[in-house]
């Protein structure tokens, strides 16, 4: 079969409807969900674990399309009231206040806001700045134990982005080490009537508190580095306050979280195929190319955020209504056998390799260059350092996070023979 050749059809009947998108076999794997809702067309109805329903856009056609169709818009208040009901977003004030930025803007707000944020994210910048990357993930390394096991997520993964990130935009010290992970769970749907609400609001205002410090430090010191630049955008009336507030939820969020998980994805898939492991770990040469692969086999950035249409509107064959929420499956596109030659098999050698692992169009990741070298790095050194390296656990035992959006796990047991 080529690839421009259609596959089979499958029978739609065979979906329910809405199709499920919950429960541990569908988060451990859900890439043989994707392959039948591929093949019975591009756009399926969906609930979310919250009630929310919505319309998953399947396939990369279809998704790249989606991503580039300014039909859609990300802003909230376009959201109807059925979708909102449900949609366990954040209580107010907090949605208000956190809630304005990039990801939910569309032109030409969204043209306005991303500005003061690109250059800090050039990839010149980034690789001016990759000799301290370096030094950050050795210093995690060395207090990794001589022998393990260990978890590499605490170990590494979940503090690596964070203090790469602190250079980036320039978070102090101080404040960077009083950052608690736990605040970036925010983005996960909790609902009003969810046991665990109370703990999701207290977060919320550890998090809103937090902000608010690290706003009074640069406004007090007035450094010339990103998060010192958005201060004196809001101070000279070119941001509002809750836009500012909101674009550093987003860097402290969106900056950390997804990048913990795609090192525990590409971790993942890399330990369960060891000739590949093996072969990165001797051709570091290889790296870049390998980082585009593991983004597109099993990317941290599973589904989108939200996209509606302002008046009821075809989406490649279905009729969706006005104010429904429209999600892009990332995971779903970048395993699409009609764009991707063998999607299943992970290939380091895959070139071209057009993947969606950041999305496309005006909402393209501006941190995608800082998200590539921080995976190029981080995967270099533990292969490097940790030879042997090996799961600890059975690989059904490995525990997937919930979220909705995102892949990525909590806890990465390993072992490996000893710590160079």
């Amino acid at each position: 079969m080529t690839l421009q050749e259609p596959l089979p059809a499958t029978d739609p009947e065979s979906l329910p409807d809405p199709v499920p998108l919950m429960g541990c076999p569908y988060k451990a794997n859900p890439y043989p969900l994707y392959e039948r809702m591929r093949e019975a067309g591009p756009v399926h109805p969906v609930l979310f674990p919250s009630g929310v329903q919505a319309w998953l856009v399947t396939g990369y056609d279809a998704a790249h399309a989606a991503l580039n169709d300014d039909r859609l818009g990300k802003n909230h208040d376009r959201g109807n009231d059925r979708w909102r009901a449900r949609a366990s977003i954040m209580p107010e004030p907090q949605h208000s206040r956190l809630q304005v930025h990039l990801l939910h803007q569309d032109p030409p707000q969204h043209t306005h806001m991303r500005r003061f944020v690109t250059d800090a994210f050039t990839p010149r910048r980034i690789e001016q700045l990759r000799p301290r990357f370096q030094e950050l993930a050795d210093v995690l390394v060395d207090a990794l134990p001589e022998t393990g096991p260990t978890d590499l997520v605490t170990g590494f993964a979940a503090r690596f982005p964070f203090l790469v990130l602190a250079e980036v935009i320039g978070l102090p010290h101080g404040l960077a080490a009083r950052f608690d992970r736990d605040w970036g769970k925010v983005v996960q749907p909790v609902g009003p009537t969810d046991p665990g609400r109370p703990l999701y609001e207290a977060r919320l205002h550890g998090l809103q508190s937090y902000i608010a410090e690290v706003v009074t430090h640069k406004r007090e010191r007035a450094d010339d580095d990103l998060l010192g630049r958005l201060v004196v955008a809001r101070d000279r009336g070119e941001l509002s306050q809750e836009e500012l507030d909101s674009m550093i939820f987003q860097l402290l969020v969106a900056g950390q979280e997804p990048v913990t998980n795609q090192i525990t994805t590409a971790l993942i898939a890399l330990l369960r195929h060891p000739d590949q492991l093996a072969r990165l770990r001797d051709e570091p040469g290889l790296l870049p190319r390998a980082v585009e692969e593991l983004l597109r086999y099993d990317s941290a950035f599973e589904l989108t955020t939200w996209r509606f249409f302002d008046k009821d509107s075809d989406l490649h064959g279905t009729e969706v209504p006005a104010g429904d929420s429209v999600i892009v499956s990332l995971c779903a596109a970048n395993r699409d056998p009609r764009r991707f030659e063998d999607p299943d098999t992970l290939d380091l050698d895959r070139s071209p390799n057009p993947h969606l692992a950041f999305g496309h169009g005006i909402h393209f990741c501006p941190g995608a260059a800082l998200a590539r070298a921080e995976l190029q790095i981080a995967l270099g050194t533990l292969l490097t350092r940790l030879p042997g390296l090996r799961l600890a656990v059975r690989d059904e035992d490995i525990e997937w996070i919930p979220a909705v959006l995102g892949r990525g796990t909590n806890h990465l047991p390993v072992g490996y023979d000893l710590r160079l």
